[in-house]
């Protein structure tokens, strides 16, 4: 059985290259911006935008509340 401190480790290593990632892919997100190569709407942005946001909640919420979504069992 792994102990505390490798579990934190773990999870330290794993957080921080995961992070990351996600801060590069929106970054490549953010080059969507380019109005001189891409033609956009406020809709789209707004629904894109509202997608990411309601993601960052629901996955924020599994670290406060990790038995959210357990099922029932007797």
């Amino acid at each position: 059985m792994a102990s505390q401190t490798e579990k934190r480790e773990r999870f330290r290593k794993l957080a921080v290259y995961r992070t990351n990632e996600v801060l590069k892919r929106l970054k490549v997100l953010g080059n969507c911006a380019n109005r001189s190569a891409y033609d956009y709407t406020e809709e789209e942005i707004n629904k894109i935008f509202s997608e990411i946001e309601r993601e960052v909640r629901e996955i924020k919420a599994k670290f406060h509340f990790p038995n959210k979504n357990r099922e029932f069992k007797l």
